[in-house]
C-alpha cells in the first residue's frame, strides 16, 4: 500500500479586520486589539446592528503578485487577489512558475455583493398588480447591472481567474459550503497533496458580507449583536452575556506543499496539516444539531485522519461565533469527543477580535492555528466577563498564553449543519 504523503503550510497571506498581512493580524491577536467599530463604508443608521469588522483595503494596487486583471469586481475579487498574493510570495513561490503548471487551486468564496440600485430597480420595474412583468424586470436589470456582474456573482470565475493569473495547471475547485467553506478548501486541498494529486496547492477563501443587504440578511434572523455603543466588546463568544455575532470580511490563502518537495526547494515550513474531517448534522438550516453531532464527527474524523488521539490536542481554535445556541453546542461537541481532557485544553476564538469573515473565516483562522503551533503561543478570546454554565471550558481569558504545543484543531460550522475541521501538528 503507498504511503501517505505528509502535507505542509509553506506560505500563507491575508487581508483582515485591522490587518493586510498575516504579521500584523497575529500580532493584534496577541496583543488582544479588537478590530470592531461603527461601520463607515454606508449608512447603517436605519439598522438595528450598526457595527462591524471591516476590513483593510489592499495596499497599492491589487495583487502586486498575480497583477491588476482583478479589479472592478468588487472586494471579495481584491481581497482573494491580494492574500494569494501574500501567500505566494510568502512560500517563495513565482507565478507562472515551473512549479505551478502541475499545482492545484482549492477556493471558498461568497455569493458576491451587489448594490440596491442592480437589484431593487429592476425588481421594482417588473412588479405587476396581480403578476409579475417580465420583460419591464430583464431591461431595468440589464440597464442597472454594474460591470462584471456575472464574474462577481460566480465563484468559479474568481478560481478560473487566480488560476490564469498563477499560472496554475493542476487540480481546480470552488467550493461554497457557507461558513465552513475557508476550512473545507483547505482540506479538499490537503486531500490532494495527500493522494499525490499535487505536489503544490494555493488553498483559500475570500467573503464580504458587509453592504446593504448582506447586513440587512443577518439582522433579520436575529444573528447578530446590537451593543452598539461597545463594539469592540460586542465579539464575546463563550461569554455568558454574548447576544450574538459581528460581521467582518476578508481573506486567508495558504501555500500547501508535499513535505519532501517543500524540503527539497529549502522552504520555511510553518506547521504540518495532518487531518481533515467534514460531516454534516442534517438537523435544520439555521441552527446546528443541540447536541452538536455533525462538529463532533468533524473533530474525530480529523483527528482519525491524522492518526491523533484527543490527549495529543493542546489547542483548539474554535468556531466560535458568540451566539448563544451555538457555543454552546460547539462547547458540547468539544466535551463529546475530548471528556475530561477539554480541561487542560486551551480555547480560543479569533472572532473575538476580528468578527465572523462569513466563508472566509476557516482559511484565515488556519493560518492562525498554523502560526499557534509555530511560535508556541496561543492568543486570547476578548470580553470573558461573565460566566456561563453551559460553556465552562478554557477560553484563555488572561492574554496570550505560552504553551508547548503538539498538536492543534481549528473548527468551522456552517448553515446546514456543514461542519469541517481541520488538524495541524507543529513542523
Amino acid at each position: 500500500m503507498r504511503t501517505r504523503r505528509r502535507v505542509v503550510v509553506t506560505g500563507a497571506g491575508l487581508v483582515a479586520p485591522g490587518a493586510d498581512g498575516a504579521a500584523g493580524l497575529w500580532e493584534n491577536l496577541l496583543a488582544g486589539r479588537s478590530a470592531i467599530g461603527p461601520i463607515r463604508r454606508f449608512d447603517a443608521s436605519s439598522y438595528p446592528t450598526r457595527i462591524a469588522a471591516e476590513a483593510l483595503a489592499p495596499a497599492g494596487a491589487p495583487a502586486s503578485v498575480l497583477g491588476e486583471e482583478f479589479g472592478g469586481r468588487g472586494r471579495i475579487w481584491d481581497f482573494a487577489a491580494e492574500a494569494a498574493s501574500q501567500a505566494l510570495s510568502a512560500a517563495g513561490l513565482a507565478p507562472r512558475g515551473p512549479w505551478a503548471a502541475s499545482a492545484g487551486l482549492s477556493l471558498a468564496t461568497g455569493m458576491g455583493t451587489y448594490g440596491h440600485a442592480e437589484v431593487f430597480g429592476a425588481a421594482a420595474a417588473g412588479a405587476a398588480r396581480g403578476g409579475f412583468d417580465g420583460k419591464a424586470f430583464a431591461e431595468e436589470l440589464r440597464l442597472g447591472l454594474l460591470p462584471h456582474a456575472a464574474d462577481r456573482q460566480s465563484p468559479g470565475a474568481l478560481a478560473a481567474h487566480l488560476a490564469r493569473a498563477a499560472g496554475i495547471g493542476g487540480p481546480l475547485l470552488a467550493s461554497m459550503t457557507a461558513c465552513a467553506g475557508g476550512t473545507q478548501a483547505v482540506g479538499d486541498a490537503f486531500r490532494w497533496i495527500r493522494r499525490g494529486e499535487a505536489d503544490v496547492v494555493l488553498a483559500g477563501a475570500s467573503d464580504s458580507e458587509i453592504y446593504p443587504m448582506g447586513l440587512a440578511s443577518f439582522c433579520l434572523l436575529g444573528a447578530l449583536s446590537r451593543r452598539n455603543d461597545a463594539p469592540e466588546r460586542a465579539s464575546r463568544p463563550f461569554d455568558g452575556a454574548r447576544d450574538g455575532f459581528v460581521l467582518g470580511e476578508g481573506a486567508g490563502f495558504l501555500v500547501l506543499e508535499e513535505r519532501e518537495h517543500a524540503r527539497a526547494r529549502g522552504a520555511d515550513v510553518l506547521a504540518e496539516v495532518a487531518g481533515f474531517g467534514s460531516a454534516c448534522d442534517s438537523y435544520r438550516v439555521t441552527d446546528p444539531h443541540p447536541e452538536g453531532l455533525g462538529a463532533a464527527l468533524a473533530m474525530r474524523r480529523a483527528l482519525d485522519d491524522a492518526g491523533l488521539s484527543p490527549d495529543d490536542v493542546d489547542y483548539v481554535n474554535a468556531h466560535g461565533t458568540s451566539t448563544p445556541g451555538g457555543d454552546r453546542v460547539e462547547v458540547r461537541a468539544m466535551k463529546a469527543v475530548f471528556g475530561s481532557r477539554l480541561d487542560g485544553v486551551a480555547v480560543s476564538s479569533t472572532k473575538s477580535m476580528i468578527g465572523h469573515l462569513t466563508v472566509a473565516a476557516g482559511a484565515v483562522e488556519a493560518i492562525v492555528t498554523a502560526l499557534s503551533l509555530r511560535d508556541g503561543r496561543v492568543h486570547p478570546t476578548l470580553n470573558q466577563e461573565l460566566r456561563d454554565p453551559e460553556c465552562e471550558i478554557d477560553t484563555v481569558p488572561e492574554g496570550a498564553r505560552r504553551v508547548d504545543l503538539r498538536a492543534a484543531l481549528s473548527n468551522s460550522f456552517a448553515f446546514g449543519g456543514q461542519t469541517a475541521c481541520l488538524a495541524f501538528v507543529r513542523a
